[in-house]
This record gives C-alpha cells, structure tokens and sequence, in this order.
C-alpha cells in the first residue's frame, strides 16, 4: 500500500529507500514542501531524486519546490510521456 499522507510517506522511505518519488504538493497533515525538506535530512537518501507533482504551477511555485529540494516539477494532469522522461533520467 502506498502513502496518502506525509507522515506515511516519511515512514515508508526511511525502510524503503527509493530512487524516485512522486509527490503531491497538497497531501494531508503535511505537504510536499515538508515531506521533501524531512527528506533531505534522512541518512542515506542524498540520490533521492523528488518529483513534484501539482495542480500549482506558477513561477513561485516551482521556485519553492526548487528551494524544497524537488528536482522536478509535473503539473496535474500528468503528461505520461513526460514522467517517462523524468523516470528515465533519474532513476537507475
């Protein structure tokens, strides 16, 4: 089962240690900003590659996902194609 929420997500993470992750800027009790700086702290995560996915797209979002951390910044809907981009250059 996947995470739904940030706090779930973290959780998940730290035992899994993923080379992607697709999150969702607007999730419950915590939002994608939070969930990727805690990400950023978490030993053995530096390769994480974070992809934000989002309904928010202006200048200023995209900017405080950069700042977060986020590599990558996919707007809702997703363009299949171009997760498949992302997925292929970071993921190994």
């Amino acid at each position: 089962m996947w995470p739904n929420d940030g706090p779930a997500a973290l959780k998940m993470a730290g035992g899994y240690r993923p080379d992607v992750a697709l999150i969702d800027m607007g999730l419950p009790g915590m939002d994608g900003y939070e969930v990727a700086t805690h990400l950023r702290r978490v030993t053995g995560l530096g390769n994480l590659s974070l992809v934000a996915v989002t309904g928010y797209g202006q200048d200023e979002d995209r900017e405080r996902a950069r700042a977060a951390g986020f590599a990558h910044h996919l707007l809702k809907p997703v363009d299949l194609e171009a997760l498949r981009r992302v997925l292929e250059r970071d993921a190994p």
